[in-house]
């Protein structure tokens, strides 16, 4: 099925591509920056629990609602990124450059005028909206089984940037904020949404609760495991900078945890001025991340206890089991 999601995904850029180009060659170029992003890559995390949800609640193989409404989720994380980039100033992103970039090289090379960093920033942000409305196009084939978990999904991604932002701004570690940041940018929006809107197009209301425990957990799992790899992995194996999240004063789940747990991370934290490299070193030295790991672990077994004894397809149980050691213990 996952098959089906990438090429009714590309098929539709094409035709889009085609459509818009007869107006405009240049008009094309939006929609080429999407399907150029969503071509380098991704885990495609959200359409599988999606397809995952709908088959372990009994959906018709042959529902072809549900594969419009995973490949809605696949727009939706590509505009998500697409923003994203754009508000970390990032430059790469699955070993490529980001869609700002390659605007404002664009830019660059055709001697234009104005800013070229602005330019490149006004034309990627275009480009995750036109994403998000493919979004809504697609998951239109599955309402109006899921009007509400997509309108909950969508605000709950939104507020969760917001806070998000804003907790960068002000440096101040507070996990019980971070915890929220990361319940609605990884909880909700990568693991317990796609599963209940797939359940939802399988006709499983009631699988509503069970579905959003396993998610909450093991979403806090992607996260901290997604900390871990910024802060010590390597920008050729995320194809992403690592160590950007320090860089741009992030407060993520696991420097907030650390910040609660270690006086010398706090103290380095609270001293302005303070160097990325001295916050890293602080944090290697502080021995958070063995203790993140075991807690990983723990959020893990948390997720297979919230399925436990619930009523879904024969398999199913253990295959979304197999599926959290996945997110939580990926290396990229």
């Amino acid at each position: 099925m996952m098959d089906l999601v990438e090429k009714t995904a590309f098929e539709f850029l094409d035709k889009e591509y085609k459509r818009w180009y007869e107006l405009d060659s240049e008009a094309a170029s939006t929609v080429e920056a999407i399907a150029d992003f969503m071509r380098a890559g991704g885990k495609r995390i959200r359409p599988k629990f999606c397809i995952s949800g709908f088959l372990a609640g009994g959906g018709n193989p042959r529902d072809k609602s549900v594969i419009s409404a995973a490949v809605a989720l696949e727009f939706l994380h590509a505009s998500a990124l697409i923003h994203d980039d754009v508000f970390d100033e990032s430059a790469l992103r699955r070993g490529a450059p980001t869609v700002h970039e390659n605007y404002a090289a664009r830019h660059i090379a055709g001697d234009w005028r104005g800013d070229p960093r602005r330019f490149g920033e006004s034309m990627a942000i275009l480009a995750g909206d036109l994403a998000l409305v493919y979004a809504d196009l697609f998951m239109a084939d599955a309402m109006p089984a899921v009007t509400t978990a997509w309108s909950d999904l969508r605000a709950e991604l939104m507020v969760g940037q917001h806070l998000d932002v804003m907790a960068a701004a002000r440096f101040a570690g507070d996990p019980q904020l971070s915890r929220t940041i990361a319940q609605l940018k990884s909880g909700n929006y990568t693991i317990h949404r796609p599963l209940l809107i797939g359940a939802l197009v399988a006709g499983r209301p009631d699988l509503s609760e069970p579905f959003e425990s396993y998610g909450l957990v093991v979403g806090e799992a992607f996260q901290l495991r997604d900390d871990l790899l910024d802060m010590f992995g390597d920008t050729d194996t995320l194809g992403k900078p690592a160590q950007l999240d320090i860089e741009r004063h992030k407060m993520t789940l696991l420097l907030s945890l650390a910040i609660e747990r270690d006086s010398a991370v706090r103290s380095v934290v609270e001293t302005p001025g303070t160097s990325a490299e001295l916050l890293l070193k602080t944090l290697v030295e502080s021995g958070m991340a063995d203790e993140v790991e075991r807690h990983i672990g723990e959020l893990v077994d948390a997720g297979g206890a919230a399925i436990a004894y619930t009523d879904i397809e024969p398999g199913w149980r253990d295959e979304l089991i197999e599926m959290a050691h996945e997110v939580a213990y990926r290396n990229t």
